[in-house]
Order: structure tokens, then sequence, then C-alpha cells
């Protein structure tokens, strides 16, 4: 079988949408949208493996692949994963996938080889890349070793029921110009980064981006203050002596009880808005299976995410209606093959910054949401 390389198209970003459904557990799956913004914010770095077919649009089949984008951080953090900074020198990879038809045929590490091999190609070549980030889980810690990266160990993300391992390979900078090689992020931001994608990283270096050189230390104050700006502190419902009743005030829609403070992302450190206080009602009904991946003996959720009770038994849940316009901030997962109380297929919710989740969960289609009491933080 002929397998070539080359940058996935616009119009072939449901296809890899597709192989990436079939390859990853629902919780760790990401959305069409998700895709398309990698795409079109970073296509350089969106490679596909393919084999030729004469019977489809472009003359070829896609059968697996490797997106990411960029971020100035040196480790994958979530905030690294959640947004793209072109100018940056860090390429996070989000997702790595072959089709599961073309599996145990090597074709995942070459596609990963040629992959760093292109970027080792650019980092030469202008110093454009300083390493590659990915995270990993303890079984395919040995596959990205092969492909010359090295474990930093566990990672501190948190996505999917399962633990990560932080995985990093280092590219050298240009041989010319060593002294380039070990300046900082702010020697490499792209002057035209806010209107125009970098090349890709098949690019001669004639043809790479004019570069500009920010004042000494000006990039790093900026992520500094990004960093260390005040965020919400989440407090935790198991932190109050009421529980519920300590979180709630009269007035809701529908006469339920209200949030009476802002929803909050639970995660240390995210704290990102989720719903404004009096946004939602308190109801208890019977709980929804979140947490059906947690299948391993060992495997136990974080504190921030309190555990849920199975299936009948009551839970203390937000109702928040009538569409996601409510919220302040909210992720969805894609339709998964359970079924909700009212009959549609579940749709799981999530920080939309930080990816963490299920927070709660909704039915396809539907006007209602609802977020478990105890899996979201407190603005107090």
């Amino acid at each position: 079988m002929s397998v070539y390389y080359d940058l996935l198209a616009p119009e072939e970003v449901e296809d890899a949408y597709d192989i990436e459904v079939r390859g990853y557990p629902e919780d760790e799956a990401a959305s069409l949208e998700s895709f398309r913004f990698r795409q079109s914010q970073a296509p350089e770095l969106f490679l596909g493996a393919y084999v030729p077919a004469q019977d489809r649009p472009r003359g070829r089949t896609l059968i697996g692949y490797v997106c990411a984008t960029l971020s100035p951080d040196a480790v994958l953090t979530h905030a690294s994963m959640a947004t793209h900074i072109p100018g940056a020198r860090s390429i996070c990879i989000h997702s790595v996938c072959v089709d599961a038809a073309q599996r145990r045929r090597r074709i995942g590490l070459g596609l990963v080889r040629e992959y760093v091999a292109r970027a080792e190609r650019a980092g030469r070549e202008d110093g454009r890349y300083a390493r590659i980030l990915l995270i990993a889980h303890d079984n395919l810690r040995g596959f990205y070793a092969q492909a010359g990266f090295a474990d930093l160990g566990r990672s501190e993300v948190v996505h999917g029921a399962l633990p990560w391992f932080a995985m990093r390979k280092d590219i050298p900078g240009p041989q010319s110009t060593p002294a380039s090689a070990s300046s900082s992020e702010s020697q490499h931001v792209s002057a035209s980064a806010s209107t125009t994608a970098q090349a890709p990283l098949t690019s001669p270096a004639s043809e790479a981006p004019q570069t500009s050189t920010l004042p000494p230390g000006l990039w790093e104050a900026l992520q500094q203050q990004s960093a260390t700006r005040a965020r919400p502190a989440a407090r935790l419902l198991s932190s109050f002596p009421g529980s519920v009743q300590d979180v709630v005030s009269a007035g809701g829609s529908g006469g339920l009880p209200a949030n009476a403070h802002d929803l909050l992302c639970p995660r240390p450190g995210c704290g990102s808005v989720i719903l404004k206080g009096g946004a939602a009602g308190l109801m208890e009904r019977a709980g929804v299976q979140l947490d059906a991946s947690v299948s391993s003996p060992g495997e136990v959720l974080p504190e921030w995410l309190g555990a849920l009770p199975a299936p009948p038994a009551k839970v203390h849940w937000w109702l928040v209606t009538p569409n996601a316009m409510a919220f302040e901030n909210i992720g969805f997962s894609r339709a998964v093959q359970s079924i909700g109380p009212g009959g549609g297929k579940l749709k799981y919710l999530s920080c939309a910054e930080c990816d963490v989740g299920p927070l709660g969960w909704c039915e396809e289609g539907g006007s209602e949401f609802w977020l478990a009491c105890n899996r979201v933080g407190y603005r107090v």
C-alpha cells in the first residue's frame, strides 16, 4: 500500500473527524467544531496520511492524521490545549489517530515520524519551532518514545477518565545562528500573527513569514500577566456545612430555588465562569450515568469532580433552560449511545475553557441542561 503525507484540506475535516470518533472513547473525542478550528487556525500543523483513490474528489483517501496548535508553554497544560497562539514555538499535538481498518501496519508511527521530521526541518531553517508537546495514556508511551519523544511523567491535564503522561520532543534551532536556538519566545512572534497563518511545515526558509523582534522580556511579561490574572476561586459544594441549602436563594424561574452564586469550573486553577447567579433552578431527580468510561478498578475521579450515585438514586441538579445561550461558558460532547430520561441521546457538558467534565448532561436537541451540583464550583 502506497502511503503518502500532505496537509489536510478544509473539505477533508469531516473525514478526519469521522476517524476521531471511531478511534477515541466518547469522553476523549474532540468535537467537529474543534477540528474546524484547528484546521482553519493552524492548517500548517494538520498533517494527513493518505492512500491514492481515483474515485475521491481529491484523488486520495485519508487514513490517519496529526493535528496541533501553537503555544508559548514548555509543557502541555489545559490552557495550551484550549488556545492557539500564532507565532509561538511549542507545537501542542491534540490528536494522533489512524483509521481502525489501517492499524497494525506501522502507519501511525510513520505518520508521527514524518510530522516530527517536518517540524525539525522548519526549526533548522528558521527556528520557528522549539519543541513538540503531547500527552498520552500509559500504553502509548513506548509508541511515542520510538518517534523520539522524551517521557516527562504524569501530566496534570485531566481529560476523560484515564491518567495522561506528558511527552516532549525538542527541536534544534538554525545551526548557522546558535544564539537564536536559546532565545526566548519573544524572539519569534510573527509580526502578522493576528491576521496571517504561519507557513506550512513544508515551506522553505525563503518563503517563511517575516518575523519581528519584540523588546526583551515583553512577551514573557505579557504571558505572566495572563497566567497570573485574578481568576475566581471555586469553592466546592462539599465545603458548605449545609450542602445545597447554603448555595440557593429564592426567586428562581418556575418557582424553583435559584443558584445564589456564579457557578464555576471546579478544576483548581481554571475558575472559568460557567453560569451566572440566579440563572438555574435547583431540582432533585434521578441520577444519570456520567462516568461509564471509568472501568478500571484503580481509577478514581479527582476530588473536585464529585462522586455521583448510580442511577436511579436521586441527585441534586442545577436545571438551565431554555437553550445553551443561558451559559457563560459550556462545552458539549458529541451525542453518545446512552439514552437519557426523555428518550434522546445524551450529550455530556464540560468546561469550554479547560475541557474538564462531565459536569452534567443534556439530551440531543433538548431544551433542558442539567449540571450536577457537586460538580461545579461556587463563587462566594
